[in-house]
């Protein structure tokens, strides 16, 4: 080899270090960025002259090349935040963004979950790309074709009240009161308890059931609101709108239940609203164990349970994203609905993906095109809400690198060194 080529060789092997020297600051530079996946340098030889053939001299190389910089895709760590918006993937795939990048349109692809909703309701990533999904049809199922996660501003319609479960104790050793008087419930009842009612416009309204001891084992019921709650009613005078009996065995048992018409005029809302009362599975009315609901045992009157089907309007006051990536609506009126599903991208070579800041990723014609489905199919990861991956750059492998290429960079410098006193003293032999 003669001493200008250990001049190009010394010369190449210090722009090799020195790229990969540049490979491992950008992993520390990104050691706190959310999704970041470090990379590492990867070296080539470089040969002096063209392949030699089977009878030719073998030649000394010409030094190296960092020929290709990989990514490294080994999982982060996750760490938990505070706000149910952020998501992270634990295994293969990257959430699926859309918007404008550099001035360039499209889908992006990233590990990065710090999203929020912004002021038309979409969920975005600080960048303001919007996260891209599988929006929830009305009856709950999901649709198959992916666009943008809208969260908000939604609202649940009010739904009248339809049904009203009541489970309780009522004492066996009760005498029978005065006969029913219904200007005067509380003193010709033994027990009663109170329960919130919505009509057709989502008002609320409080129905107060009396419960009278008729005879042994034997009881009745009195549904009734303020009369200011219904139409023709007087404030503060109370207005049956539902009634019936209920007896129960020696056993203190629920045998049989009975309901009259129930019907309900509430103001403004719609007339005649029917309120189907069921105290538990009788024996047999129902062909219960008559002990699920209502029970007549030696025990002061208490009630144990009351539900009913109606709810007021309401809007949305935060999501919540499962392990599938369903992201369901938590609304102020305490409903629950499926907004959408996160839509996950994998591809056939995650190598081949190319970086476009941000923490965004671009698919290339060596990554393939993107394979989109949801998470925990198709090989794709599960969604982890309430967190973000960290970057998997090891700070300690990175020192270790940076020692590496520091020690190869001065190598080579020194290979140059020598090289050129090498030089001037061929060129003193002269003189």
């Amino acid at each position: 080899m003669s001493i200008l080529r250990s001049l190009n060789t010394g010369v190449s092997g210090l722009q090799s270090h020195s790229e990969a020297l540049g490979v491992t600051g950008d992993n520390i530079a990104n050691v706190n960025t959310v999704g970041f996946k470090r990379s590492r340098g990867v070296f080539q030889d470089l040969l002096g002259r063209s392949i030699p053939t089977t009878n030719s001299t073998p030649t000394a190389g010409a030094g190296s090349r960092l020929a290709h910089i990989q990514q490294v895709w080994s999982q982060g760590a996750l760490l938990t935040t505070d706000s149910p918006t952020d998501v992270a993937l634990q295994g293969n795939g990257f959430f699926v963004v859309e918007g404008t990048v550099g001035g360039a349109s499209g889908n992006f692809y990233t590990r990065a979950g710090q999203f929020h909703i912004d002021n038309t309701g979409h969920l975005v990533n600080p960048d303001s790309l919007r996260l891209q999904g599988y929006t929830a049809n009305p009856d709950g199922t999901m649709g198959t074709t992916v666009g943008d996660i809208v969260v908000g501003p939604g609202t649940v319609p009010a739904s009248a009240t339809t049904s009203a479960d009541i489970a309780a104790n009522l004492d066996s050793n009760e005498v029978v009161p005065p006969a029913w008087d219904p200007t005067d419930p509380a003193a010709t009842s033994n027990f009663s308890n109170t329960l919130t009612v919505y009509d057709s416009l989502g008002n609320s309204h409080e129905i107060t059931t009396y419960f009278r001891k008729s005879a042994s084992n034997a009881w009745e019921w009195h549904a009734m609101v303020d009369g200011g709650d219904v139409v023709g009613g007087t404030p503060g005078v109370p207005v049956e709108g539902a009634s019936g009996t209920l007896t129960f065995t020696t056993d203190g048992a629920l045998d049989t239940e009975t309901a009259g018409a129930s019907s309900w005029d509430f103001i403004d809302a719609t007339a005649g609203q029917v309120i189907d009362f069921d105290f538990g599975t009788s024996i047999t009315t129902d062909g219960g164990t008559g002990l699920d609901g209502f029970t007549q045992f030696a025990a002061p009157s208490t009630t144990t349970g009351l539900t009913q089907d109606g709810y007021a309007s309401g809007t949305v006051a935060g999501v919540s994203v499962g392990a599938d990536g369903v992201i369901t609506g938590v609304f102020s009126n305490g409903q629950m609905r499926t907004i959408g599903q996160l839509a996950i991208a994998n591809f056939t070579s995650v190598d081949g993906l190319s970086r476009a800041g941000q923490g965004l990723l671009t698919a290339t014609e060596a990554s393939g095109e993107a394979l989109i489905g949801v998470a925990e199919a198709g090989g794709r990861g599960s969604v982890v809400a309430g967190a973000l991956e960290q970057s998997n750059v090891d700070l300690g492998t990175e020192f270790v690198n940076m020692i590496a290429y520091q020690r190869g960079f001065q190598a080579n410098s020194r290979v140059i060194t020598t090289a050129d006193e090498m030089y001037g003293e061929l060129v003193n032999l002269k003189r």
